[in-house]
C-alpha cells in the first residue's frame, strides 16, 4: 500500500460534511470523491450519469423491486428495464468497485456511498461521521437553496431518511451510530476548519500521518 490512506465521512444533510472533507483533502493534499464517482462510475461501466445519480444514496433499495425489475424487464421499455434493473444492487458494486480502485492507487478523502463499509478491510483507513444541531443544518441548508425553514426541515429530514436506509442496507451498520465509526465530530461546536483540524490531529495518531498541526 506504500502507506497509502484513506479517510470516510458519513455526514447529516446540511451538516457541512463535504466541506469538512474539502478542508482535509486540502490540508493533506490528496483528491476529494464525491459526485465525481458518478461520473467515474458511468465511464468505467459505460452507462449513462443519470443511471447512476438516480441511485445516488437513496431509499428503498429493496430486494423484491429489484427481482420484480428483472422478471418485467422483457416486457418493458429499454429505458425503464435499464432503470429498474440498474437502481440498487448493480450499480452499488459498480461504485464499489470504482472506490477500491481509487483506494488501491492513491490516498484520498471520500463522501458518504457507504465508502467507510467498501474499505472496511484496507489497512490505513479512518471513518468519521459529521453532525450538527438541527438549527445549523437547516439555516445551512437555507442558504444553499433559499427555501423556507418548513422546507429546509423536510429536507433535512427526508435526506436523513434517505442516507440512512441506503447505508444501512448495504453495511448492516447503522448509520450515524457512533460504534459505526472511528469518530464523531459535531460541527455546531467546531465549525468547519476546526472539526478538520481535529480530525487531522486524530488521523495522525490512527494512520501515523504527518501533518503541519
Amino acid at each position: 500500500m506504500e502507506n497509502r490512506f484513506v479517510i470516510n465521512i458519513g455526514r447529516q444533510i446540511g451538516s457541512g460534511g463535504k466541506s469538512v472533507g474539502e478542508a482535509l483533502a486540502r490540508h493533506l493534499g490528496v483528491q476529494l470523491y464525491d459526485k465525481e464517482l458518478i461520473n467515474l462510475a458511468a465511464k468505467e461501466s459505460g452507462l449513462c450519469p443519470e443511471v447512476f445519480e438516480q441511485a445516488d444514496e437513496k431509499e428503498s433499495h429493496n430486494r423484491l423491486a429489484t427481482l420484480l425489475g428483472y422478471l418485467r424487464a422483457p416486457f418493458a421499455g429499454s429505458d425503464s428495464s435499464t432503470s429498474n434493473i440498474l437502481s440498487s444492487d448493480a450499480l452499488f458494486k459498480i461504485q464499489s468497485d470504482v472506490i477500491r480502485r481509487i483506494a488501491e492507487r492513491e490516498s484520498a478523502v471520500f463522501v458518504g456511498r457507504c465508502a467507510d463499509y467498501i474499505l472496511r478491510d484496507h489497512p490505513q483507513r479512518l471513518s468519521v461521521f459529521i453532525t450538527a444541531s438541527d438549527s445549523d443544518r437547516i439555516d445551512r441548508i437555507r442558504s444553499r437553496t433559499g427555501c423556507s425553514e418548513a422546507e429546509a426541515r423536510q429536507t433535512m429530514m427526508r435526506g436523513d431518511a434517505r442516507r440512512a436506509d441506503y447505508y444501512n442496507y448495504y453495511s448492516l451498520r447503522t448509520w450515524g451510530a457512533a460504534a459505526s465509526y472511528d469518530l464523531c465530530v459535531s460541527t455546531s461546536v467546531l465549525g468547519i476548519e476546526a472539526a478538520a483540524r481535529l480530525i487531522l490531529r486524530f488521523a495522525a495518531q490512527k494512520l501515523d500521518l504527518k501533518t503541519d498541526l
